[in-house]
């Protein structure tokens, strides 16, 4: 699903909040609607549109004005997303990051004209007001002890990055290379990014099983996208039954596919309780009240065995 500048169609759609919180969110903010700016990384992204669409939901719950965008995975468009949410004096603003370093602008001009700022999801250089999402070195940890596990702790694995210099992407390399240094008979034959794609990510592995071939054990891919394009490529090649691959998100295809038993495992990312709480945080600095500076939503893994809670 691909979603741009808001539509006047869409518009009309997210611009009419609902809710019981409507009138007191309204009388909070000397009775003016509440406005809030959302920037989102990408919504080519499955998993990225879902924590959108929570917050979206949220926001219809509670009576609040969105304008929700999309970076395209651009920093620089994000940046200048901010800059314009800001001239239109919007009440606070909802930042998916696209980079760790090159998003921090974004944060620091928003906090320059005294418009609380939300990270959700991914994190930047600079402190933002509140931050809501998961530790990603968490996640990854989960995987790879998975992959340590089934692998009694000796074998040869290749790694998918995600987006290069995206929060997520650094800290579950991080979380990863942990378990490599306390498995030393884990090999990490190769790594390289897919930029959290599955085509991109089909493509490197089937380069992969003709570089390296019956000598892959297992596949770490920081994200479903691209866990799912290294299934779909082992597959064709005959080889799944014989490559382990954990991925993270546990979006819908992975847990249909976990369900079938191509892909081994993924790691449950709480999408709703990142987008709900992220707008439940923005309305609450705004109106005044306290928040947490901090909410970060425990990663759970997801196998053949407790599929079935998840697919509910």
């Amino acid at each position: 699903m691909k979603r741009t500048l808001i539509g006047s169609a869409l518009c009309a759609l997210l611009l009419v909040g609902c809710g019981q919180g409507s009138s007191d969110n309204k009388e909070a903010n000397g009775g003016k609607k509440m406005k809030i700016g959302v920037t989102m990384l990408s919504m080519q992204n499955e998993f990225i549109v879902k924590v959108s669409d929570e917050i979206e939901k949220k926001a219809q719950e509670m009576g609040v004005e969105l304008i929700v965008v999309d970076a395209e995975r651009s920093a620089l468009k994000q940046v200048e997303q901010v800059e314009s949410f800001i001239a239109q004096k919007v009440d606070a603003i909802i930042m998916n990051p696209c980079e760790v370093e090159a998003s921090s602008p974004a944060v620091t001009k928003a906090l320059a004209a005294k418009i609380p700022i939300v990270n959700v999801n991914s994190e930047t250089s600079a402190a933002p007001t509140a931050f809501v999402g998961s530790d990603d070195v968490e996640s990854a940890r989960i995987a790879m002890n998975y992959i340590a596990e089934k692998l009694g702790g000796k074998g040869n694995i290749l790694m998918m990055h995600g987006y290069m210099g995206q929060a997520a992407q650094i800290k579950r390399e991080q979380g990863a290379r942990e378990i490599f240094q306390k498995n030393p008979n884990l090999k990490l034959l190769a790594h390289q990014t897919a930029e959290w794609d599955r085509a991109k990510a089909m493509s490197l592995m089937e380069n992969w099983i003709q570089s390296y071939g019956a000598n892959v054990n297992a596949v770490f891919a920081q994200n479903d996208e691209m866990g799912m394009g290294a299934v779909n490529a082992l597959t064709a090649a005959g080889r799944k039954d014989k490559v382990i691959v954990v991925s993270i998100d546990a979006i819908p295809d992975a847990l249909q596919a976990v369900k079938k038993g191509t892909l081994n495992a993924t790691v449950f990312q709480n999408a709703q309780q990142q987008g709900a709480n992220a707008l439940e945080t923005a309305v609450k600095i705004v109106k005044g009240e306290k928040f947490e500076k901090q909410t970060l939503i425990p990663f759970q893994l997801v196998t053949k065995e407790n599929v079935e809670t998840f697919l509910k």
